[in-house]
């Protein structure tokens, strides 16, 4: 079965990236300049997402933004825990003010394509995605193999190229003739739950 067409392990390929835009965000932080105001309350965040707990997690962003108002990972943390909590708006909303604090960021583009993308937004969501991959092309490559490992994975899920590659095809077609959902796979599709932290690269 193509990636195209089995849901399941789209939306799990994609939803790591949740995690790794976090990380990518927190790391290069971390990299550029220590003890940066609010890294370390933006971190609790992010383990509170990972385990279900969002309005903690959404505490920690407002503690980290009370901290530092530009803080782009507490942004993107807002932007993330509302799209996990079904308020797409919101969601999509600080999406918007996470990249306009950092244009660059490819990882706030990956991340806004895939709420696009669940909103049924296919030709944002494929724009989102390209953009993503442009300004950063380890995107590319997923979850690493360590991560999967974790997590019990054994087949590489896939990214959100295999994602814009197949949206891309797709959308070419006529509107009559193009699968781009599955009605009986998403009303069994659990929400979006953030898991573990592969490394801002996706590999071990």
């Amino acid at each position: 079965m193509s990636a195209g067409f089995d849901r399941n392990r789209i939306i799990t390929g994609l939803v790591s990236l949740a995690v790794i835009a976090a990380l990518i965000v927190i790391v290069r932080h971390w990299r550029t300049q220590e003890d940066v105001p609010g890294d370390y309350v933006v971190k609790q965040g992010n383990y509170a997402m990972e385990d279900g707990l969002f309005d903690q997690a959404m505490d920690k962003f407002e503690e980290a933004l009370a901290k530092n108002p530009e803080h782009v990972g507490a942004h993107l943390g807002k932007a993330i825990a509302f799209m996990q909590t079904g308020s797409n708006d919101l969601a999509m909303e600080w999406f918007k003010r996470t990249i306009a604090l950092d244009p660059g960021l490819g990882a706030a583009y990956a991340n806004r394509g895939i709420l696009n993308d669940k909103m049924e937004r296919y030709e944002e969501a494929l724009t989102d995605y390209r953009k993503a991959l442009e300004l950063d092309p380890r995107l590319a490559e997923g979850p690493g193999f360590l991560w999967r490992f974790m997590r019990n994975i054994n087949e590489k899920p896939p990214t959100i190229k295999d994602r814009a590659d197949y949206l891309e095809a797709e959308l070419r077609k006529p509107a009559s003739e193009r699968v781009l959902r599955f009605s009986e796979k998403d009303s069994k599709q659990r929400m979006y739950k953030l898991e573990g932290e592969p490394s801002p690269t996706g590999g071990q």
